[in-house]
């Protein structure tokens, strides 16, 4: 009783010191939201484009992984006026772009959705690697379908896709995807893994329809600091093994250990040998050149969601959803990283209430999807916290439902396929020709 009575004086005489600092964050937070979400961010008009490729690509897959390089540089980190006074995001300035994959009633379709002030340079990039391709604006294919989902007559699945280990560790990518065979020439050596996801979207009935997106903003080091976290994984990797024991040593029993001098004692058992000292064992050095190879090369904040949308009334295969799923666990080994769905989007609920926030959860996650905006949005983009490093399911640090991925991995999980193999994905029947330089105009 006296405890609370201090605490009432001190409210009641400190008031005017406390009700300051509250309403400050409240009003910071109002603040940040105000000028980044009403004022800034709607100044962008973005656009959708339609990329066709041809019906064989003999370019390497490193030619993927120059466009992200190339596109790394629409980076533009505010500095303290861009931020506070114009309302920029502090990440990369919030001018993320994205790769999607979608599958309608079978028909399959590559876009790229940027802002359109990006478009020339980004029509120039993919053009100076794939020359062959064809881009053209379309209408965004989100808006085909009701906007209400889930309705009476439409329903969905939904979720998003985020890696099992921390950012440093890398996927595995394009270089491993190719059987070196002497006999063979060098461009049917590929195993590419893209023609798996398109044969699954080449096959869904006509009332389903099956959207993958890759959303990618550029980051550097000083906003997650995942190339620093990567030097100190290598660094402790290196001093396990330097401090790895090596020998043949007698082993104490628990006779010995219990009673000390007591004899007779059931005799010491013997160690088993270890790795010599300050020799890496194989998986050690294939985790060190791995991270290594992965925090030398740009990297991107990404999310990556899977939406699967079907009319109730007609057919639909439900296993469909899995398919995202599936693509995804071609770039998974155990000892290094791989990809797994995250529960926190997933459209499935248990427990209380659960057809109203199975309904809410659906209809967030497709909005989110239109809106391309990242996982969670906007809990975790209503001021600073957007910056701040918080803890997913205890294992890795990193903003909630985002990830880190470099313009190697990038390149393997989204390219063009080397070969066109499936009759629903329309593709440019020959190269255009311009016309010749010396034509009077």
């Amino acid at each position: 009783m006296e405890i609370s009575l201090i605490i009432w004086q001190i409210l009641k005489n400190w008031w005017w010191f406390f009700l300051p600092i509250f309403l400050f964050f409240l009003a910071r937070l109002y603040y940040l939201w105000w000028i980044r979400w009403e004022v800034w961010y709607p100044k962008f008009k973005w656009i959708l484009l339609e990329i066709k490729p041809p019906k064989e690509i003999l370019t390497p897959f490193r030619a993927m992984e120059d466009v992200f390089s190339m596109l790394w540089p629409i980076y533009d980190g505010p500095n303290w006026r861009e931020r506070w006074c114009e309302g920029e995001l502090p990440l990369g300035g919030g001018l993320w772009f994205s790769f999607e994959i979608v599958g309608l009633g079978g028909e399959i379709h590559f876009y790229m959705r940027i802002p359109e002030s990006f478009r020339n340079t980004a029509e120039s990039i993919i053009y100076s690697h794939y020359p062959e391709v064809e881009i053209s604006v379309v209408e965004d294919y989100t808006k085909n379908v009701p906007q209400d989902i889930p309705n009476e007559k439409w329903d969905l699945y939904g979720e998003n896709i985020t890696l099992f280990k921390p950012d440093f560790y890398p996927i595995k990518t394009y270089p491993q995807f190719f059987e070196e065979r002497p006999e063979v020439v060098k461009e049917e050596k590929r195993i590419d893994p893209i023609n798996s996801l398109l044969e699954a979207l080449s096959k869904l009935n006509p009332a389903e329809q099956l959207w993958l997106q890759i959303v990618c903003n550029p980051v550097t080091n000083n906003e997650f600091p995942w190339q620093s976290r990567g030097r100190d994984e290598v660094k402790k990797i290196g001093k396990e093994a330097s401090k790895r024991w090596f020998g043949e040593e007698k082993t104490p029993s628990l006779w010995e250990t219990l009673i000390p001098g007591k004899t007779p004692s059931p005799p010491s058992v013997p160690t088993t040998k270890t790795w010599p000292p300050g020799v890496l064992m194989p998986k050690e050095k294939e985790l060190i050149e791995g991270i290594e190879n992965k925090i030398k090369k740009w990297g991107y904040q990404v999310w990556i969601r899977v939406i699967h949308l079907y009319k109730k009334d007609e057919p639909y295969f439900s296993g469909n959803s899995r398919i995202g799923r599936g693509y995804f666990s071609h770039f998974a080994t155990e000892h290094l990283n791989g990809f797994v769905f995250w529960g926190p989007t997933r459209t499935r609920v248990h427990y209380w209430l659960k057809n109203r926030r199975l309904y809410l959860r659906k209809r967030i996650q497709f909005r989110r999807y239109i809106d391309r905006l990242p996982p969670l949005w906007p809990r975790t983009m209503l001021g600073e916290p957007f910056c701040s490093f918080g803890h997913i399911q205890g294992r890795r640090p990193g903003i909630r439902g985002t990830f880190i991925l470099n313009i190697e991995e990038l390149a393997t999980i989204f390219h063009f396929p080397s070969k066109v193999i499936v009759p629903t994905l329309p593709y440019v029947e020959a190269k255009k020709a311009g016309p010749p330089p010396e034509l009077p105009v």
